[in-house]
Protein backbone atom coordinates (compact mmCIF):
# COMPACT_ATOMS: atom_id res chain seq x y z
CA UNK A 1 0.00 0.00 0.00
CA UNK A 2 1.50 3.64 -0.92
CA UNK A 3 1.83 5.77 1.99
CA UNK A 4 -1.09 8.03 0.72
CA UNK A 5 -3.03 5.47 0.48
CA UNK A 6 -2.80 4.35 3.97
CA UNK A 7 -2.75 8.04 5.39
CA UNK A 8 -5.94 8.19 3.39
CA UNK A 9 -7.17 5.10 5.79
CA UNK A 10 -5.50 7.01 8.94
CA UNK A 11 -7.64 10.14 8.15
CA UNK A 12 -10.44 7.90 7.97
CA UNK A 13 -10.35 5.95 10.83
CA UNK A 14 -9.37 9.27 12.67
CA UNK A 15 -12.52 11.24 10.88
CA UNK A 16 -14.63 7.87 11.92
CA UNK A 17 -13.56 7.59 15.82
CA UNK A 18 -13.98 11.59 16.10
CA UNK A 19 -17.60 11.27 14.75
CA UNK A 20 -18.70 8.28 16.99
CA UNK A 21 -17.01 10.08 19.84
CA UNK A 22 -19.29 13.17 18.88
CA UNK A 23 -22.37 10.54 18.97
CA UNK A 24 -21.65 9.50 22.01
CA UNK A 25 -20.71 13.01 23.33
CA UNK A 26 -24.18 14.05 22.52
CA UNK A 27 -25.87 10.87 23.67
CA UNK A 28 -24.83 11.24 26.92
CA UNK A 29 -25.05 14.68 27.25
CA UNK A 30 -28.63 14.96 26.47
CA UNK A 31 -28.84 11.67 29.22
CA UNK A 32 -26.91 13.78 31.64
CA UNK A 33 -29.42 16.89 30.80
CA UNK A 34 -32.60 14.27 31.29
CA UNK A 35 -31.15 12.93 34.06
CA UNK A 36 -30.48 16.22 35.83
CA UNK A 37 -34.64 16.97 35.43
CA UNK A 38 -36.28 17.27 38.66
CA UNK A 39 -38.26 13.75 39.52
CA UNK A 40 -40.74 15.95 40.88
CA UNK A 41 -43.38 18.45 38.95
CA UNK A 42 -43.87 22.03 40.28
CA UNK A 43 -47.10 21.15 41.56
CA UNK A 44 -45.90 18.69 43.89
CA UNK A 45 -43.26 20.47 44.46
CA UNK A 46 -45.27 23.05 45.95
CA UNK A 47 -46.75 20.24 47.89
CA UNK A 48 -43.73 19.46 49.58
CA UNK A 49 -43.48 23.50 50.34
CA UNK A 50 -46.84 23.95 51.55
CA UNK A 51 -45.70 20.79 54.40
CA UNK A 52 -42.54 22.42 55.32
CA UNK A 53 -44.75 25.36 55.86
CA UNK A 54 -47.72 23.49 58.00
CA UNK A 55 -44.31 21.95 59.60
CA UNK A 56 -43.28 25.61 61.17
CA UNK A 57 -46.26 26.66 61.82
CA UNK A 58 -47.25 23.35 64.07
CA UNK A 59 -43.79 23.73 65.58
CA UNK A 60 -44.67 27.12 66.69
CA UNK A 61 -47.66 26.33 68.23
CA UNK A 62 -46.26 23.44 70.15
CA UNK A 63 -49.17 21.00 68.49
CA UNK A 64 -46.92 17.88 69.32
CA UNK A 65 -49.70 15.59 68.42
CA UNK A 66 -50.00 17.18 64.69
CA UNK A 67 -46.17 17.19 64.89
CA UNK A 68 -46.22 13.31 65.48
CA UNK A 69 -48.69 12.72 62.47
CA UNK A 70 -45.90 14.79 60.51
CA UNK A 71 -43.44 12.48 60.94
CA UNK A 72 -42.94 8.73 58.85
CA UNK A 73 -43.61 6.41 61.21
CA UNK A 74 -40.78 4.47 61.10
CA UNK A 75 -37.78 2.94 63.68
CA UNK A 76 -35.63 5.14 60.64
CA UNK A 77 -37.21 8.07 61.31
CA UNK A 78 -34.50 10.82 61.84
CA UNK A 79 -34.15 14.16 64.28
CA UNK A 80 -31.12 15.81 64.78
CA UNK A 81 -31.51 18.56 67.35
CA UNK A 82 -29.38 19.61 70.55
CA UNK A 83 -29.24 17.72 73.31
CA UNK A 84 -29.56 18.17 77.19
CA UNK A 85 -27.74 14.99 78.14
CA UNK A 86 -24.18 15.58 78.32
CA UNK A 87 -23.16 11.53 77.23
CA UNK A 88 -25.01 12.56 74.04
CA UNK A 89 -22.72 15.12 72.70
CA UNK A 90 -24.07 18.57 72.36
CA UNK A 91 -25.90 17.65 69.60
CA UNK A 92 -27.49 14.03 68.60
CA UNK A 93 -29.40 11.83 66.24
CA UNK A 94 -32.52 10.84 68.03
CA UNK A 95 -34.01 7.57 65.94
CA UNK A 96 -37.14 6.34 65.58
CA UNK A 97 -40.80 8.09 66.87
CA UNK A 98 -40.67 7.71 70.51
CA UNK A 99 -37.51 9.23 70.08
CA UNK A 100 -38.44 11.82 67.97
CA UNK A 101 -41.51 12.66 70.19
CA UNK A 102 -39.81 13.06 73.86
CA UNK A 103 -37.23 15.20 72.13
CA UNK A 104 -39.56 17.35 70.56
CA UNK A 105 -41.91 16.91 74.16
CA UNK A 106 -38.52 18.40 75.86
CA UNK A 107 -38.18 21.42 73.63
CA UNK A 108 -41.47 22.23 73.51
CA UNK A 109 -41.63 22.21 77.56
CA UNK A 110 -38.78 24.46 77.82
CA UNK A 111 -40.24 27.70 76.80
CA UNK A 112 -41.24 29.40 73.53
CA UNK A 113 -40.04 27.99 70.20
CA UNK A 114 -39.91 30.07 67.30
CA UNK A 115 -39.00 29.09 64.22
CA UNK A 116 -38.96 31.89 61.78
CA UNK A 117 -37.52 30.33 58.14
CA UNK A 118 -36.39 32.40 55.15
CA UNK A 119 -38.81 31.13 52.96
CA UNK A 120 -37.22 33.07 50.19
CA UNK A 121 -34.40 30.87 50.72
CA UNK A 122 -36.77 27.68 51.14
CA UNK A 123 -35.30 25.23 48.45
CA UNK A 124 -37.02 21.92 47.51
CA UNK A 125 -35.89 19.39 44.71
CA UNK A 126 -37.16 16.01 44.19
CA UNK A 127 -34.63 13.14 44.82
CA UNK A 128 -36.98 10.21 43.26
CA UNK A 129 -40.57 10.34 43.04
CA UNK A 130 -41.26 8.94 46.41
CA UNK A 131 -38.68 11.42 48.17
CA UNK A 132 -37.53 14.79 48.33
CA UNK A 133 -35.23 17.47 50.21
CA UNK A 134 -35.98 20.73 51.79
CA UNK A 135 -32.86 23.20 53.24
CA UNK A 136 -33.70 26.52 54.81
CA UNK A 137 -32.25 28.97 56.75
CA UNK A 138 -33.80 30.24 59.60
CA UNK A 139 -33.30 31.87 63.32
CA UNK A 140 -34.53 29.90 65.98
CA UNK A 141 -35.68 31.25 69.48
CA UNK A 142 -35.44 28.01 72.31
CA UNK A 143 -34.25 28.16 75.82
CA UNK A 144 -33.88 24.37 75.96
CA UNK A 145 -30.48 22.97 76.64
CA UNK A 146 -28.71 25.89 78.35
CA UNK A 147 -29.85 28.29 75.28
CA UNK A 148 -30.44 31.34 75.89
CA UNK A 149 -33.73 32.47 74.46
CA UNK A 150 -32.08 34.76 71.65
CA UNK A 151 -32.88 34.08 67.88
CA UNK A 152 -30.04 32.21 66.41
CA UNK A 153 -29.04 31.02 63.32
CA UNK A 154 -29.68 27.69 61.68
CA UNK A 155 -29.89 25.53 59.25
CA UNK A 156 -32.89 23.53 58.54
CA UNK A 157 -32.20 19.97 55.88
CA UNK A 158 -35.26 17.89 56.05
CA UNK A 159 -36.07 14.61 53.57
CA UNK A 160 -39.14 14.00 53.30
CA UNK A 161 -40.69 10.59 52.35
CA UNK A 162 -43.82 10.20 50.12
CA UNK A 163 -46.50 7.65 52.21
CA UNK A 164 -49.62 6.77 50.49
CA UNK A 165 -51.01 9.79 49.22
CA UNK A 166 -48.82 12.95 51.62
CA UNK A 167 -45.29 13.75 52.26
CA UNK A 168 -43.78 13.05 55.85
CA UNK A 169 -40.48 13.88 57.23
CA UNK A 170 -38.23 10.87 57.38
CA UNK A 171 -35.23 13.23 59.02
CA UNK A 172 -35.09 16.66 60.37
CA UNK A 173 -31.36 17.93 60.64
CA UNK A 174 -31.26 21.22 62.69
CA UNK A 175 -27.73 22.43 62.14
CA UNK A 176 -26.60 25.79 63.94
CA UNK A 177 -24.49 28.50 62.05
CA UNK A 178 -21.11 29.66 64.44
CA UNK A 179 -20.78 32.82 64.28
CA UNK A 180 -17.98 33.83 61.55
CA UNK A 181 -14.42 34.38 62.71
CA UNK A 182 -13.28 37.28 63.75
CA UNK A 183 -11.10 38.71 61.47
CA UNK A 184 -7.41 40.04 63.74
CA UNK A 185 -6.44 43.48 62.06
CA UNK A 186 -2.58 43.40 60.74
CA UNK A 187 -0.47 44.89 62.98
Amino acid sequence: MNPFARATNKQKSLLISVLALAVLSAGSASAAAAHNKDPLDARTLGAVKARFSELMALANRHDLKALHRMFWQSPSVLLVAKSAIASEGNWAGFWGNDAVDRKLHDIAASGPVILTPDLAKLKVVGLTHEMAESYAPMSITVSYAGQDGAPKPFLMIIEWIKVANDWKVASEIILPIPPAPTVKASE
